[in-house]
């Protein structure tokens, strides 16, 4: 199964949106964050940031380093001493990547599906850890652990909006995997044809951001 709603230089070899890619440090664990019809700066709010804190950022031209995030560097942010929330909207969706993982919790997707909207999470840890959960008005749709995903047998009870985000991620070309399984970035794949966030950096530089700094636990 290939991945068809993605298309050619929008994922990495490995099956990583490229974008996201782009934005990551080495070996991240890292979170996107995908809502409908919420601004980035109340995405933000809803996932804990100081509102006081939230700044228009262009995204440079580089990383300064293999453990820093394009986020971070964009706010001068020493890897390892904090985390940094890079939101934008593309159309009726807005997306915030988090680049260290620090907005893990369960009712992160809930309180961005508030007030009737849909939300959706991806979480993909350096150790391939993945989770991916769907909320519509505050309430828990879908919590999926990916190592335990079976598209054949779970897709068909999926809502039909999720279960077409499913179908266009498909599945990466790892040689590793058995029949019937799954790579562990489908979840990060699944977010972004949710959201209609088959781009590319460049793409994404085009839109306008904000970031704001959040203390690591």
């Amino acid at each position: 199964m290939p991945t068809p709603g993605f298309p050619p230089d929008t994922l990495t070899s490995e099956g990583l949106p490229a974008w996201i890619d782009d934005l990551a440090c080495g070996d991240p664990n890292h979170i996107l964050h995908v809502a409908r019809g919420i601004e980035p700066a109340k995405a933000l709010e809803a996932l804990g940031a100081e509102p006081e804190l939230i700044r228009s950022v262009e995204l440079p031209d580089s990383k300064p380093d293999e453990w820093s995030s394009l986020p971070g560097a964009a706010l001068g942010v020493e890897p390892g001493t904090s985390a940094v929330l890079l939101a934008g909207r593309v159309g009726e969706w807005t997306f915030v990547y988090d680049d260290a993982g620090e907005t893990y919790d369960d009712e992160a997707t809930s309180a961005l599906s508030r007030d009737g909207r849909t939300a959706a999470t991806s979480v993909y840890t350096i150790n391939g850890d993945a989770s991916f959960t769907y909320a519509v008005d505050s309430r828990l749709v879908a919590s999926i652990d990916v190592e335990n995903l079976l598209l054949e047998e779970d897709l068909p009870g999926m809502p039909a909006e999720l279960r077409a985000a499913f179908e266009a991620a498909g599945i990466a070309d790892w040689e590793d995997l058995e029949p019937g399984e799954v790579d562990s970035l489908i979840g990060m794949r699944t977010a972004c044809a949710l959201a209609g966030l088959t781009l590319t950096l460049s793409d994404i530089r085009r839109v306008p951001l904000l970031a704001v700094p959040v203390p690591l636990d």
